[in-house]
C-alpha cells in the first residue's frame, strides 16, 4: 500500500510552473518532493557544486595529514616545517577553491 494515497492537485500557471520547476531543478527534487519538503517547513537547498564531494574528500585527506603531523610532533617534540607547510599551503588552496565554487557567480546559458 502506498504511504501517500491522498492526492491534492493544484492549479498553477506559466509562471508559477515555471518556478516550482526551476527550484525544483536546482534543489535535485522532484516538483512533488520539493512541495511537500515546503509544507513540512523546509526550505529545499540547492544542489552543491559538482566537485562538492571532491573538494570535502580534499579536505577530509588534509585533515587527516595535519593529525598526523600533530600526534608525530607531540610524541617526538619535533616538527617537520615543510611538511608541515606544505600542508598549510595544500589547505589554503582548497579553501580558494571551494570559496571560488560556491560563491563566485557562474555564466548564464
Amino acid at each position: 500500500m502506498r504511504r501517500r494515497n491522498i492526492r491534492v492537485q493544484v492549479w498553477l500557471n506559466r509562471e508559477e510552473r515555471e518556478k516550482l520547476q526551476a527550484s525544483a531543478k536546482k534543489s535535485g527534487l522532484s516538483g512533488e518532493t520539493y512541495l511537500r519538503t515546503l509544507i513540512n517547513g523546509f526550505v529545499p537547498k540547492e544542489l552543491p557544486p559538482a566537485n562538492y564531494h571532491a573538494m570535502m574528500r580534499e579536505l577530509h585527506a588534509i585533515g587527516n595529514n595535519l593529525n598526523q603531523i600533530a600526534a608525530k610532533a607531540n610524541a617526538t617534540g619535533h616538527i617537520d616545517r615543510a611538511i608541515f607547510q606544505d600542508e598549510a599551503n595544500r589547505l589554503r588552496q582548497v579553501v580558494l577553491d571551494i570559496r571560488a565554487a560556491v560563491t563566485s557567480p557562474q555564466k548564464l546559458e
